[in-house]
């Protein structure tokens, strides 16, 4: 293991690399301008076949269309190594960090979006996880809306002679409750000390961002909330059971705020390891649609047979919000089988 390159990312670029650099994209073969694949409504395409061992580094990506909340219906599914159960199965703008089908700017050191409101429906993906195999890769991409639309991209990966030892494969899955089952009354801001007073001794009622079995670390998520109770729709606390714990679990949280990094509500800002990529500047009282980020990318959170992380919605889950989530993971494989995703219409944002 290179340790210059874990102490300091750059430092591992004076480093001779074995490997040979190769590039998948969208590009026009016929030597014309037209570098994009149009994929047709319910169409399923496969967007990188790769043989033998090799290392993802970079995905780049873009499409654009007037179909609302269009990154949403949109997936992206990844295998490793020929396993028939995918190890990534996302909503495109989720996976790229953004959730309710929206669009924003924001730059995390992991991935990022590029995106301005007078660019109209369109926007740049990027994603910088490590995406390691011994045998081969493959990336589908499928278009649940129901026009055509155009997608652009680059696969930019490593080939190898050899399989990395001793390698972890790259995960993300989503879930989506829409509404959690809360007990307290909307808009009950006037009972909010009432109910901060309620105990919660378990994370039953919690809202799951991810239950995993095998070997491997959690490296952060990406949370959407859209606010239908009113108020402030923070104070849930994280609980992480490592290994099959009971409760209390080895990692419990103080609040919402708190696990993504932030104080006394989110903040406007977006940063390398955390932050808010959809920060509703129109909300009145903490309303409407928001996407906050954690990324365990200096402290990944270590398990050796299992993990599940968990968050309240509300402190002792009152509340009935609208939550999504997007969890990021490295693990032995073969893992445990996702949930089959919601079908594309119970995706879509509520109105």
């Amino acid at each position: 293991m290179d340790m210059p390159s874990l102490t300091n990312p750059l430092r591992g670029l004076i480093l001779p690399r074995d490997t040979r650099s190769r590039r998948i994209s969208s590009w026009d073969t016929t030597g014309a301008n037209a570098d994009r694949w149009i994929m047709q409504p319910g169409e399923t395409r496969t967007m990188a076949q790769i043989s033998g061992p090799g290392c993802i580094n970079h995905i780049w990506m873009t499409s654009s269309s007037d179909e609302p909340a269009w990154p949403r219906r949109v997936l992206i599914r990844m295998y490793w190594d020929g396993q028939d159960a995918p190890s990534v199965e996302v909503p495109m703008g989720d996976f790229f960090g953004v959730g309710h089908g929206a669009l924003a700017q924001f730059e995390a050191m992991p991935m990022n979006m590029t995106h301005h409101p007078s660019g109209g429906p369109r926007s740049a993906f990027n994603c910088w996880w490590p995406m390691p195999f011994s045998s081969g890769a493959r990336i589908e991409v499928v278009n649940e809306g129901e026009v055509s639309r155009p997608l652009y991209f680059y696969v930019d990966y490593e080939e190898q002679d050899e399989p990395t030892p001793e390698h972890l494969y790259f995960h993300a899955c989503w879930r989506r409750e829409n509404p959690c089952d809360g007990w307290g009354a909307p808009n009950a801001m006037a009972a909010e000390r009432k109910l901060n007073e309620a105990p919660n001794l378990s994370d039953a009622g919690n809202y799951l961002i991810l239950e995993a079995e095998g070997r491997g670390h959690y490296v952060g998520c990406n949370l959407s909330i859209d606010n239908w109770d009113g108020g402030w729709w923070g104070e849930g606390d994280d609980m992480i059971f490592i290994d099959g714990e009971e409760w209390p679990p080895s990692l419990h949280g103080t609040g919402s705020e708190d696990y993504f990094s932030h104080a006394y509500g989110m903040q406007d800002v977006r940063g390398l390891y955390h932050g808010t990529s959809l920060f509703n500047h129109g909300h009145r009282n903490w309303e409407g649609k928001w996407t906050v980020y954690r990324y365990h990318v200096p402290d990944p959170i270590v398990f050796q047979r299992s993990i599940r992380v968990s968050i309240e919605h509300g402190h002792a889950n009152h509340r009935s919000d609208d939550y999504s989530s997007t969890a990021y993971w490295y693990q032995t494989l073969p893992a445990k089988p996702f949930e089959p995703i919601l079908p594309v219409e119970k995706r879509l944002p509520r109105v």
